[in-house]
């Protein structure tokens, strides 16, 4: 069960080119297209035969369905049907409020009346001439086949960069350092502060450290899964804070994950990397482009084992373990939004 009152990421918006563009998003097909005034996301189904409107085509600020040639405007009305003057009643399919935001489409999948944009996270630092963002795998998500939870359970739990990124971002000497776990309304937030231990390999060659380094890693999930995780490496005892990191002290950047589900068991991981350092240097986009790849695979390749064995085995029992602290709250906060909304639903039925 997912949380429907909510914005999700839909796609990367040069994801759409002038064509349909498809993509299943909490089990529910959707089609995308690009209009005179915005994209448009309706349901992928055309209400005449059940067509996927995403084998039709754009026909200015309609989609044609590749059938029949029935015409839908943005707002998932039929508009035009070949052959006849008059559009049967309910020819209609269903329209998905769209934001267009920092180079994502993001679709709100629950009632059309609720859609709010204050929802959407406050990501301020991607419209900042002082960051540099670079989208992950080239604006394309990355397919997982796991329920996005499972991704969430990845990013909270930062003591597994010890063991499946030890060559890139992790070391061991994060498992020595407990983490505090702070919970809000909508919010998760995990901090953890490593002092005086060697850098990871990625932060060494980033801030060209010869020494022992102090570190801070802050992930926030704000519900139904926008998590950044916010990474700063610098010189020992320099106690500096999130956002006071500069090039003179060492290195400071974030990662946005949006696992947008797609089933209960496969997700679109959509993410991006922001960095408040060397900002200017082609060198290093390429590195964020490449490099990072590796990283976020290495955890693909764990959560797509993890499911398919909890697939295998639904009622295995599992153990938690103190690291596990950060992601079993993000876990209650979702169900206890999503049970709060399914007893409005159900209160709403009973008064119909």
């Amino acid at each position: 069960m997912f949380l429907q009152n909510a914005w999700y990421v839909a796609a990367w918006d040069s994801e759409i080119g002038e064509g349909p563009f498809n993509r299943t998003i909490l089990n529910e097909p959707v089609v995308m297209f690009r209009t005179p005034d915005g994209i448009v996301a309706l349901e992928d189904r055309c209400c005449h035969r059940a067509l996927p409107l995403s084998m039709g085509k754009v026909v200015g600020a309609h989609i044609q369905c590749g059938y029949h040639g029935l015409e839908f405007d943005a707002t998932g009305a039929c508009v035009k049907v070949p052959g006849q003057t008059k559009v049967p009643p309910g020819a209609e399919v269903r329209s998905y409020p769209v934001i267009e935001r920092w180079g994502m489409v993001w679709i709100w999948t629950g009632d059309p009346a609720k859609a709010d944009d204050t929802l959407l996270p406050d990501w301020w630092w991607l419209d900042s001439d002082d960051w540099k963002t670079i989208p992950g795998r080239g604006g394309t998500p990355m397919p997982v086949e796991a329920n996005y939870l499972l991704i969430s359970d990845n990013l909270f739990d930062i003591t597994h960069l010890s063991y499946v990124h030890q060559t890139s971002i992790g070391n061991d000497a994060i498992v020595d350092f407990p983490p505090k776990t702070e919970r809000f309304a909508r919010c998760v937030k995990m901090t953890r502060l490593v002092t005086d231990r060697p850098p990871a390999p990625f932060y060494k060659k980033a801030g060209g450290f010869d020494g022992n380094v102090d570190r801070f890693l802050v992930t926030t999930s704000d519900m139904p899964g926008y998590i950044v995780n916010h990474a700063g490496t610098f010189h020992v005892d320099m106690d500096l804070q999130p956002g006071e990191v500069t090039e003179e002290h060492g290195v400071e950047m974030k990662v946005m994950n949006m696992p947008t589900p797609e089933t209960e068991t496969s997700s679109h991981y959509f993410y991006a990397h922001a960095r408040h350092f060397k900002i200017d240097d082609p060198d290093w986009d390429e590195i964020y482009r490449t490099q990072f790849t590796q990283v976020f695979e290495e955890d693909q390749v764990i959560l797509n084992a993890q499911q398919a064995r909890m697939s295998e085995m639904p009622d295995a029992m599992e153990i938690d373990i103190n690291g596990d602290a950060p992601n079993i709250q993000v876990r209650r906060l979702m169900d206890e939004l999503i049970a709060a909304e399914q007893a409005e639903l159900t209160g709403i039925r009973k008064s119909a």
